[in-house]
């Protein structure tokens, strides 16, 4: 169950969210990148995989190529893979909670579907697709899912003053039960690296320890102060089409994990 901390930290996000989109405001995008139509995720704990599988989207956009992926055939592969290892305990604890690293685990070791066959509303009495057709090819989850995205090919980033940095951690929160390593760097230096990534047309995979989204772009307001443009994903029926404009200042303050591809990262 979530403890009392997280819900405290997301209904603060929710509250900030909810005061920063108000109509008072007029934003300017000063960069706006392509992304597949805003997804719902409901009831369920997955934004994080919502978040990262925006993220990819986004980049296959900006490539030329169109992929429209389904974070709940990943939620529906974090069940099988709890209850399959050691982790059952932990994952049934935190109920659907994870990290975005976890989202591109489950799709290196389950493969991904297309969102058309499994949806948002995508009940558990739907049966998992075992193939993915797509311009007259078949393919199993997995091999798609290697299309999609390679091994390795994204960058786990975060910022815990308390550890070396420039190394490896096991990030220190609840939601990484599965003890993923991400590469810890100062704050500035993570900043630094989002902005460039941003600048060189690349998304972001954005997450704190309440929620995860993906930014897609940069505003601001009439003040000329700057706001990160995320990709929520709590549906349309919400300010901006369901586009978030968050505070820079904001974003950083409860940063948890960051993820790009190595290409955004090097600044290429």
């Amino acid at each position: 169950m979530r403890s009392l901390r997280n819900r405290l930290l997301i209904l603060l996000l929710v509250a900030v969210i909810g005061c920063e989109q108000t109509p008072q405001h007029t934003f300017t995008n000063e960069l706006l990148l392509p992304m597949t139509p805003v997804k719902d995720q409901g009831k369920s704990e997955l934004c994080w995989a919502y978040a990262m599988l925006a993220t990819i989207e986004t980049e296959h956009l900006l490539r030329g190529d169109s992929v429209n992926l389904s974070p709940q055939y990943i939620g529906r592969m974090l069940k099988n893979y709890s209850l399959s290892t050691s982790h059952s305990s932990l994952a049934t604890q935190s109920r659907e909670r994870a990290m975005g690293q976890t989202a591109l685990n489950l799709l290196q070791r389950y493969g991904v579907v297309g969102f058309d066959v499994m949806p948002d509303d995508a009940t558990d009495d739907l049966p998992t697709p075992k193939n993915v057709f797509l311009l007259g090819a078949k393919y199993t989850p997995l091999e798609f899912a290697h299309s999609v995205c390679a091994p390795d090919e994204y960058i786990s980033l975060t910022s815990f003053p308390d550890s070396p940095y420039y190394k490896k951690i096991d990030v220190p929160i609840p939601d990484n039960w599965e003890h993923n390593r991400l590469l810890n760097v100062p704050l500035a230096t993570l900043r630094k690296h989002v902005n460039r990534a941003l600048k060189k047309r690349h998304p972001v995979c954005w997450e704190s320890r309440g929620h995860a989204m993906a930014i897609v772009g940069v505003a601001r307001d009439e003040r000329h102060r700057s706001y990160y443009v995320m990709k929520n994903s709590w549906g349309t029926d919400q300010p901006y089409d369901g586009l978030v404009y968050m505070p820079m200042k904001m974003a950083w303050r409860d940063v948890v994990a960051i993820y790009m591809t190595r290409e955004a990262y090097s600044g290429k």
